[in-house]
């Protein structure tokens, strides 16, 4: 098809035949002379002014064109862009791109060309590639995975791909590169969100991107989670944005997900005992932090599964309440409440050097609480029969420099006595043994007094009038 002799007018003649075929009429005409078969010769031989002019055309007539994605593959195309490779010389990111644009469009036309697409690219080039450290060249390649994990053959695929000892190095890469600069691509969401929140890797991934690693003899990570790196607190990030702003997506979450985040949760917080204990503060404390924080954010959402879910679905916040996710959240507002210390003694000396992590703490517990109680009875039971109603209460009447705070947990008690009687009488009880008094209302020289025909808590002044600054309504 090409007669210029010379690069430059190769290139325009070239850049002519890109032109036409972003139209459909247009690829049609080239479809018509040939135009994939003769392009596709050329592409071990062009020089690097013309390379990207035949790849773009390639892409272009690759696009939603299942008779040319079905010719590319059957004319040996995935070897003759691999090929483009093997020259020896520098390959710009641009041409790197254009190849894996060109992948994904051959890739999303079946299970032959995804599997044509994976045996020549998995898992060296691949490799090769993520390691290039370039943004737009690894969103390429997430758009390259991403397909090729998906339908029939993927979830093989994606085990290849997770698996230590052959593709999990290109996931590790991958998230390295976006986190160096906060890159976050539809792609790159998709194929995390396959990974590690569908499938099982989670915990591979997350262990895999700690400071330190231990192989064990099979092959697989064994390690804990207590050295956090800035790599792990961004795939916290990450997916936790991918279900904040994909709620629909709560349906495809996995409960080993659920757990895996429950138990970072578990080894963070271990982490913040253990500082508080020694009372020493070093480097990485702000990772532990936004740990914390990104999985109390995955975890409200996971205990938002019923209103966004399928009915067929299994809810995964069942998996979180049987490994102890609502004790944890109780332990986590008892350790830090004045007044149930207070009334324990002996608790007393192994929880006074507690220290809340961050501001807004209790808030993300609370919020965590109030998502779990939502619809769910049995969370509503076991709060009673842990002694959790008092501690959300107390969470009702905090001074206003903690409205979110007092949003959350007066919702929280809204769910809580949704429905269950037996929650409403312990309620009605609580209310008339003694109001809830906080510390900060005794140092403002205020006390809580149940009013007797309301049946409404009243802060007063504790030595004159009644000063009318709030009322909870309990039930």
């Amino acid at each position: 098809m090409e007669h210029p002799a010379d690069d430059y007018d190769r290139v325009k003649f070239v850049e002519s035949l890109v032109n036409l075929s972003r139209t459909a009429a247009g690829r049609a005409r080239l479809n018509a002379e040939g135009a994939l078969a003769a392009v596709l010769c050329r592409l071990s031989s062009s020089t690097a002014p013309v390379l990207i002019s035949r790849l773009r055309l390639v892409r272009n007539l690759c696009a939603d064109e299942p008779v040319n994605q079905d010719a590319f593959v059957e004319s040996g195309g995935v070897d003759r862009l691999a090929s483009v490779f093997l020259t020896g010389l520098p390959v710009s990111t641009e041409v790197v791109r254009t190849v894996f644009q060109v992948l994904g469009n051959v890739a999303s036309a079946g299970e032959a060309h995804r599997a044509a697409v994976w045996a020549r690219f998995f898992p060296v080039w691949f490799r090769k590639i993520a390691e290039m450290s370039d943004p737009a060249v690894c969103n390429s390649l997430c758009m390259v995975l991403d397909t090729c994990c998906s339908a029939t053959g993927g979830r093989r695929r994606l085990g290849e791909l997770c698996d230590a000892g052959r593709g999990l190095p290109i996931v590790l890469n991958i998230v390295y590169t976006m986190s160096r600069g906060c890159h976050k691509e539809e792609y790159f969401y998709w194929l995390l969100g396959k990974a590690c929140m569908e499938g099982t890797y989670f915990t591979r991934v997350f262990q895999g991107l700690s400071s330190t690693i231990i192989l064990d003899g099979s092959g697989g990570v064994d390690c804990t989670y207590k050295k956090f790196s800035n790599a792990q607190v961004f795939l916290l990030e990450t997916l936790s944005d991918y279900l904040t702003g994909w709620p629909g997506y709560l349906d495809s979450i996995s409960k080993h997900f659920a757990l895996s985040v429950l138990q970072v949760l578990v080894e963070a917080s271990s982490v913040v005992d253990a500082r508080s204990q020694s009372h020493s503060v070093s480097a990485t404390c702000w990772l532990v932090t936004d740990i914390l924080k990104y999985s109390f954010v995955i975890l409200r959402n996971i205990c938002c599964w019923k209103v966004h879910s399928s009915p067929a679905a299994e809810d995964p916040a069942n998996s979180l309440l049987s490994a102890g996710l609502l004790q944890l959240l109780l332990r986590f507002l008892r350790e830090l409440d004045p007044t149930y210390i207070t009334k324990n003694r002996a608790i007393q000396t192994s929880t006074y050097l507690k220290v809340c992590p961050y501001v807004g703490f209790q808030t993300d517990v609370v919020s965590v609480i109030c998502n779990f109680l939502h619809g769910r009875k049995q969370v509503q039971d076991d709060i009673r029969k842990q002694d959790g109603i008092s501690l959300l209460l107390r969470r009702c009447i905090v001074d206003g420099c903690w409205p979110l705070l007092r949003e959350w947990a007066t919702l929280s008690v809204r769910y809580l006595l949704d429905g269950n009687l037996e929650n409403q009488y312990k309620v009605a009880e609580l209310e008339q043994k003694e109001p809830v008094i906080t510390p900060e209302i005794s140092r403002m020289g205020l006390r809580v007094e149940v009013d007797q025909e309301s049946q409404r808590q009243k802060i007063v002044n504790a030595s004159s009038d009644y000063i009318e600054l709030l009322t909870l309504m309990l039930i």
